[in-house]
């Protein structure tokens, strides 16, 4: 018949170092997240592109203030 438990002579095989466990853990999940973010896109290199255009945009929008007064009115009569 088989044995479910191992022999009591064999030791256990060793662990790993918890830090190392962590850095694997770590590692693990910064690939699924890169994973998941380019999923379903073809061109990676070209939406992070946009994406960046589109923050340089917005910092240049905001760093330039409201509006000045005298733009579009809107009037109901």
């Amino acid at each position: 018949m088989g044995l479910c438990f191992p022999c009591p002579a064999e030791a256990a095989p060793p662990s790993p170092d918890l830090e190392e466990k962590r850095a694997k853990l770590a590692e693990a999940a910064e690939r699924r997240q890169k994973e998941a973010a380019s999923r379903g896109i073809l061109n990676v290199q070209s939406v992070e592109e946009k994406r960046k255009k589109k923050e340089k945009i917005e910092k240049e929008t905001a760093a330039s203030g409201p509006p000045p007064e005298g733009g579009l009115r809107w009037t109901v009569s």
